[in-house]
């Protein structure tokens, strides 16, 4: 949230989150506060509020590490440490301060490795939006997770990928998408379970922006199996996240 989050707000989330069935859900401070190149004391901050949302809720938030690949390896490897190894944070969150193949993201992919975390990277259709340079286009989160074949990699963003995205992340094993990224598109979803499977779909909820009754919504109204809705609803995040 701009400003911050309170925790009456987080509640909040909780609070109705929980009543439509959901338990457990992961926690970011503002990736977008400072802009697009955040330094790293502000960096330190984006986690240190993801941490203090963590703490109000224990039970309810898990926190992933906010980065800015940028800064170097030594500043990447320093937050990784104190976020994952300190905070107990359960993953890495890369926003838009570069494009995924950059060699900047070498020693990213190196400490999720360490760490054994998923690496989530905000992915969108770059025939929308023309800022390669900052921005990944889903060939471009594709082709980060095969170089990585170690490290699990989530392509946010399912609505923003469209069905390029599902077709650039089909056949890559350590490959997830999440179903976020602006309101339900009819037949979106189904064209990602033909293609992946649900072993390859993670349900996304993109609060605040989204309300979760939507985002649930695009899960529950579309046609499929009580087994793999359950593995996009919790079962893959259960997984990927050691939970």
């Amino acid at each position: 949230m701009r400003g911050g989050c309170t925790k009456a707000a987080a509640a909040r989330f909780a609070g109705e989150a929980r009543s439509r069935g959901v338990v457990r859900m992961v926690c970011l401070g503002d990736v977008l506060a400072f802009g697009a190149q955040p330094t790293e004391p502000q960096v330190r901050v984006i986690n240190d509020e993801t941490a203090r949302i963590g703490r109000w809720l224990p039970d309810t938030f898990i926190g992933f590490c906010a980065l800015n690949p940028r800064l170097g390896e030594r500043a990447v490897m320093r937050e990784v440490e104190r976020c994952v190894g300190g905070l107990g944070f359960r993953g890495i969150k890369l926003e838009i301060s570069n494009n995924a193949r950059e060699p900047c993201m070498k020693p990213v992919m190196r400490a999720a490795e360490k760490w054994g975390v998923p690496v989530l990277q905000h992915t969108w259709s770059m025939t929308n939006i023309r800022k390669r340079n900052l921005h990944s286009d889903p060939e471009d989160t594709a082709a980060l997770a095969r170089r990585h074949p170690n490290v699990q990699v989530i392509m946010a963003h399912l609505t923003g990928c469209g069905y390029r995205g599902v077709l650039e992340a089909k056949g890559v094993d350590n490959l997830v998408v999440d179903t976020s990224g602006g309101y339900p598109e009819a037949a979106i979803l189904d064209f990602a379970l033909e293609h992946l499977g649900a072993d390859h779909v993670v349900y996304g909820s993109d609060l605040p922006i989204r309300e979760t009754a939507i985002t649930l919504a695009r899960i529950t109204g579309t046609a499929m199996s009580a087994d793999e809705r359950a593995k996009i609803l919790y079962g893959n995040a259960r997984r990927i996240l050691k939970l």
